[in-house]
């Protein structure tokens, strides 16, 4: 007995120990992280970019619901909650007679490019909508933005508010009755669109990509769309106090967690499973698409709540892996390894080029966020500093990087620029919080 009373005393004394060195470790990580002079650098930068109007960015004159969405906390500090409110007015009067929601909107006279079905309504004669029919984010990246938006306002009472006599939360539901009706799939229980690359909007074999074609698409079942449907729910659930809506949106965020663990998540290699295909795959022979490691979705599924803390350790292992065996510079990293060449068309035909494992802050500084916020703080500050890095070395946010952290597409993408300020938000509280309980 005298033996093992030690023994519990050495364990005590070493637990005591390394208790007292993790508390040193994260006081140290918390003082680096609030005399960061590059943090306040890329803040600055991120908050001048945003105070330029909602656009998703330079070269994009459309204001998108999924852009918006990532940095609409950064917006309404840098714009009148009025301006805000407005915008997202506009989508709802825009939402069509099928309860579907656009994409974005921009006003007539800059619709400029070909597209064969632009959206219209009475409800915003001054404006034309847009959809890539190939995702299915749209009803759920407003549903986000929205909830969003009421959090930080406080301002509940635009969800009563009528547009075009039906208010903004009735409005929600139908659209959530529309996902419902026309992109779920019955036998998996989740909803679908075309196969594109993660979250992406473009799909093989079809040079424009972006367009539903019942030749061409592909009836996909992934994570990405399901998971922001399930972080909606969450949202549907904060915005009502009614009983039976309450349970409503409980119920339809349990069946799907259920079903993407079902059906997407593969537990033997600790990853989610590209996608499911219903129907016919486009996938050529040979290539294993199981293979592939979406980031992107990985991340919105932790936000999510789709993983344990223990899978949450694996995946991002997993993510910093990928970064080196592909030579990309950060776990923006789209995915991994790249679909092969020549499976979609233009630029993105290439690996590593554009959504095809291209390399976008604006998906990667989401995985920093979800990082924080179930405590990898230590791998969240680690993880970031590439994107911290270039944003500093560009004086921007370029919308996503190649080999070699070559910047390519919009110079000015507001998304990068969100998602990036609201973790260096987080990463200020989080080290605050730690100096006061020290």
């Amino acid at each position: 007995m005298k033996k093992y009373a030690i023994y519990l005393l050495s364990c005590a004394l070493f637990a005591t120990g390394c208790q007292s060195g993790s508390k040193k470790s994260d006081q140290d990580l918390a003082d680096q992280i609030l005399s960061d002079t590059t943090f306040t650098i890329v803040d600055s930068l991120a908050r001048a970019v945003i105070k330029e109007g909602f656009n998703a960015g330079s070269g994009y004159s459309q204001i998108w619901a999924r852009d918006l969405n990532t940095f609409i906390e950064t917006a309404l500090d840098e714009r009148s909650k009025e301006e805000v409110k407005g915008a997202i007015l506009l989508f709802f009067a825009l939402q069509q007679k099928n309860d579907e929601m656009i994409d974005g909107y921009v006003l007539k006279e800059d619709f400029t490019w070909n597209d064969d079905t632009p959206y219209y309504s009475d409800a915003a004669p001054g404006h034309v909508g847009f959809k890539n029919t190939v995702e299915t984010d749209q009803e759920t990246s407003l549903i986000q933005l929205v909830g969003k938006y009421v959090n930080k306002t406080g301002d509940i009472a635009l969800l009563n508010e009528e547009v075009a006599g039906v208010t903004v939360y009735t409005r929600m539901e139908k659209m959530i009755d529309y996902l419902l009706r026309e992109r779920y799939n019955e036998k998996f229980g989740l909803l679908w669109g075309a196969m594109t690359a993660d979250w992406g909007d473009v799909q093989p074999n079809d040079d424009f990509g972006c367009d539903w074609n019942d030749t061409l698409s592909h009836e996909a079942i992934d994570v990405y769309d399901n998971a922001m449907f399930m972080i909606a729910m969450d949202y549907m659930q904060q915005m009502t106090t009614d009983k039976d809506k309450l349970e409503r949106w409980k119920t339809l965020k349990q069946d799907i967690h259920a079903n993407v663990r079902k059906h997407l998540w593969d537990t033997k290699n600790q990853k989610f499973i590209p996608h499911v295909y219903p129907g016919d795959s486009p996938i050529p022979d040979g290539f294993d698409e199981n293979s592939i490691h979406y980031h992107g979705g990985t991340a919105v599924a932790i936000e999510a709540g789709l993983l344990s803390k223990e899978e949450i350790a694996a995946v991002n292992k997993q993510m910093v892996e990928n970064v080196t065996l592909s030579g990309m510079p950060s776990i923006g990293l789209t995915l991994y390894p790249a679909y092969p060449e020549g499976l979609f068309r233009g630029g993105m035909s290439a690996p590593y080029i554009y959504q095809n494992g291209g390399d976008w802050t604006w998906f990667g500084g989401r995985m920093i966020q979800q990082l924080i916020a179930h405590g990898f703080v230590k791998e969240a500050y680690d993880e970031v500093r590439p994107m911290i890095n270039r944003v500093v070395k560009n004086q921007g946010f370029y919308e996503w990087y190649g080999k070699g952290d070559v910047p390519s597409g919009s110079g000015k993408f507001k998304g990068s620029a969100g998602v990036l300020s609201k973790a260096i938000d987080q990463f200020r509280v989080w080290a605050v919080s730690t100096q006061k309980g020290s």
